[in-house]
C-alpha cells in the first residue's frame, strides 16, 4: 500500500468512523493490528480484552506514536452481560465503529472437549457479539453514520470436522453479519464481516496445531480496513481466498469432508479439544 493510499484511507476512516472506535480481542492477533492501524488513522480507541497490563502498555504506545486517546478497558466480554460495562464506559464517547474480534476456539473431536469450553465459546463468540452489534447498531443509526466489523473465517461456510463447534459459531457471526449490512445500510452503518483463514495470532501455538502456511495480522488488518465500506464480506489475504473460492463450487457435503480432512491435519493432537485463538 503506497504512502497516498493509506493516507486516503486514513482519511476516509476519519470522516465516516471517527473519533471513536471500540476495538474488542484487542490485546492480541489480528484485534491488536486493527488498533494500531485506526490509530495510524488518527482514530481514538477503547481496547477491551482480558489482559490489563498488555492492554496498558498497548494504550501507552498508541498514545506516543500516534498522538491519539486510546483506554484500555479490561474486560471478559464472555461473563455475564459484558454489553453492560462496556457501554457504560463508552456511553461519553463519539463511538463510530465496533471491531468485535474478540473469540476464541476448540479444535479436536468435539466429544472430547468440555461442555464448559464450547459453551464459553458460544457466549463469547455468539453472545458477546450479537450483544455488541444490537447496542452499537442502535448508537450508529442514531447518528447516521457508523461501521461495524464482525469475525467469521473459512471454516464457518460449512460444517468443519474437528472445529465443529468453532465453525459453528463463525457461520453465525456470518449470516448475522451479512444481514445486518442489508438492515443498517438506510441508516448509514457499514457491516463488514470478515472470513480470515490461519493467521499467525498465537492459534498454532495454543492449539496444538501445525500451519504451513498462515497470514500475517497486518496484512489481514489492512485488507479488513480497505474493504470496510465498500462490501459486505471480505476473505483478507490470498490465503482466505484459496481456501475459501477453492471449494465453493463443491457440494455442501464435499465441503464439509475436504474442511475435515484439513483440520485433522493441522491438528497434531485432534483429541482431546484444545481451547485456541481467534480467527
Amino acid at each position: 500500500m503506497t504512502m497516498g493510499t493509506r493516507m486516503r484511507m486514513g482519511h476516509r476512516l476519519r470522516e465516516r468512523y471517527g473519533p471513536w472506535a471500540v476495538v474488542t480481542g484487542a490485546s492480541s492477533g489480528i484485534g491488536r493490528s486493527l488498533a494500531e492501524q485506526l490509530a495510524a488513522a488518527g482514530l481514538n480507541t477503547v481496547l477491551v480484552s482480558r489482559s490489563a497490563e498488555v492492554l496498558d502498555h498497548l494504550a501507552a504506545d498508541l498514545r506516543h506514536r500516534y498522538a491519539v486517546e486510546a483506554r484500555p478497558l479490561p474486560l471478559d466480554l464472555a461473563v455475564g452481560s459484558g454489553i453492560e460495562p462496556l457501554a457504560e464506559a463508552t456511553a461519553a464517547l463519539d463511538v463510530g465503529l465496533l471491531v468485535a474480534s474478540a473469540g476464541f476456539g476448540t479444535s479436536g473431536a468435539f466429544l472430547d472437549s468440555t461442555l464448559a469450553d464450547e459453551l464459553a465459546m458460544l457466549d463469547l463468540n455468539c453472545r458477546a457479539t450479537v450483544s455488541q452489534s444490537w447496542h452499537f447498531g442502535k448508537r450508529f443509526a442514531a447518528r447516521r453514520r457508523g461501521g461495524m466489523i464482525l469475525f467469521g473465517s473459512v471454516v464457518g461456510f460449512q460444517g468443519t470436522p474437528y472445529a465443529a463447534h468453532y465453525a459453528a459459531t463463525k457461520a453465525y457471526v456470518q449470516s448475522l453479519g451479512e444481514a445486518l449490512a442489508v438492515e443498517l445500510a438506510p441508516f448509514g452503518v457499514d457491516v463488514l464481516t470478515a472470513a480470515p483463514g490461519p493467521t499467525r495470532s498465537g492459534f498454532a501455538a495454543r492449539a496444538g496445531m501445525t500451519m504451513g502456511t498462515a497470514l500475517d495480522p497486518d496484512t489481514v488488518a489492512g485488507s479488513i480496513l480497505a474493504a470496510l465500506g465498500r462490501r459486505p464480506t471480505v476473505l483478507p489475504g490470498l490465503l482466505s481466498k484459496l481456501l475459501a473460492y477453492s471449494t465453493f463450487g463443491l457440494p455442501r457435503w464435499a465441503r464439509v469432508r475436504i474442511m475435515g480432512r484439513v483440520m485433522r491435519k493441522m491438528a497434531a493432537h485432534p483429541s482431546p479439544a484444545r481451547s485456541v485463538a481467534p480467527p
